[in-house]
């Protein structure tokens, strides 16, 4: 039988980029227990005010269809929080999906097609390369150096860029590294996208967890970047409500206008009784991005202080976000071989860095979404095959 060309396209873009964690899942599911510090599922729940209005909201009779914009009180909420960052904003300039990976593909077919090219920086979220293959467009990785504490150098951006490139996707905070752009970089990154005519698609989902030092900065906030720059982001690390699939895009209106069909062929409308839930989070603060934030960030410590005394683990310290890389390359093997490694002899499982691109082969991420104790059993089972992976190899080789 035939098959459209985005079936091959996508074919090694899927679940395989989790096949650790997927692995763990079924050990679990056996018996076995399983550290798990693989992928970023808040370990708070979300407010209970929150619950309640999606509960109420429901039971009201909120389960009817919606419209393809989005329901009117997330529309207001949204325009609220974003018209304090830019004044001038209006529902023109909102669009409602269920979740950042919905908005995000939505938003990458409205803007390339094949034949185009998508600046990513490498390290990236692991979907990226998916969501950028299944228009048929190619990705163009930046470089993010380590040395540079992975922030995306405007010199760099401007070396890779070819006469195919139409879009920057931008992440900040970053995921897998926590980098956070200050608004110095974005303004020099925006000149080059800018010079070069680029469109910039910022992922701002972890925007409410930086810990400390950088405030956040976006290039949707800069006039001079607002006819080009269109943000996604949406509820579920903020409120920690992965589960309820609520999220958006705000650009400018005349893409909005452009992109609402290609939203309402995919999906016409989102949940009104999640709508209700998103529009109560967006206009009042909850303190469960607060609680979060600290926990992340007192975890991230937790992690440098169990590796100070190694030489073979790095861990490499966070800005923001709910993960840590660890550089274990000089252990002498990558981080796909030292993860399945991890899980097979030590029950822990971590994400390998080759899920994140190429720049981050040597690399582990670490979910910091565990209670102090457990990650701290697990950084001593990280320290215990690093040692031994380093005796394996050096082991005299003993012929009979």
């Amino acid at each position: 039988m035939r098959y459209a060309s985005i079936t091959d396209r996508l074919a090694h873009l899927g679940s395989g980029r989790w096949a650790v964690h997927l692995a763990a899942r079924r050990m679990k599911a056996q018996g076995e227990e399983i550290i798990e510090l693989t992928i970023g599922e808040p370990d708070v729940k979300p407010d209970q005010a929150l619950l309640d209005e999606a509960s109420r909201a429901m039971y009201a009779g909120r389960t009817r269809y919606s419209n393809g914009r989005g329901e009117p009180s997330v529309l207001k909420a949204l325009t609220e929080k974003y018209g304090k960052r830019r004044p001038g904003v209006t529902e023109d300039n909102i669009l409602c999906f269920p979740g950042t990976q919905t908005a995000l593909y939505s938003v990458m077919t409205g803007l390339v097609e094949a034949g185009d090219g998508v600046l990513v920086g490498d390290p990236l979220y692991a979907t990226y390369e998916g969501v950028i293959a299944s228009t048929g467009a190619h990705l163009i990785p930046v470089p993010l150096r380590p040395e540079k504490k992975f922030h995306l150098q405007a010199e760099d951006l401007e070396r890779a860029i070819t006469p195919e490139a139409r879009v920057l996707l931008l992440n900040t905070p970053h995921n897998p590294t926590g980098a956070v752009l200050t608004a110095a970089e974005i303004a020099a990154i925006g000149t080059i996208c800018r010079k070069h005519d680029l469109w910039i698609v910022c992922d701002e989902v972890y925007e409410q967890l930086i810990f400390e030092g950088t405030p956040f900065a976006s290039p949707f906030d800069m006039p001079e970047l607002a006819e080009r720059t269109i943000v996604v982001s949406s509820i579920s690390k903020s409120h920690a409500a992965p589960g309820f699939r609520s999220g958006w895009a705000a650009g400018p209106a005349e893409f909005c206008e452009k992109l609402l069909p290609v939203s309402e062929t995919m999906l016409f409308g989102v949940q009104p009784f999640i709508a209700d839930m998103t529009a109560l989070a967006l206009s009042q603060h909850f303190d469960t991005s607060d609680v979060m934030r600290e926990n992340y960030r007192r975890r991230a410590a937790i992690v440098e202080k169990a590796f100070a005394g190694s030489n073979l683990v790095k861990p490499m310290a966070p800005e923001g976000g709910m993960f840590i890389l660890l550089d274990v390359t000089a252990t002498g093997i990558g981080g796909e071989e030292f993860a399945w490694e991890l899980l097979q002899e030590e029950k822990v499982a971590v994400m390998p860095g080759t899920s994140f691109g190429d720049q981050a082969a040597g690399f582990l991420r670490v979910s910091l979404t565990v209670p102090e104790e457990v990650l701290e059993t697990a950084m001593r089972r990280i320290i215990d095959l690093a040692g031994r992976v380093v005796s394996r190899k050096q082991a005299p080789l003993h012929v009979l």
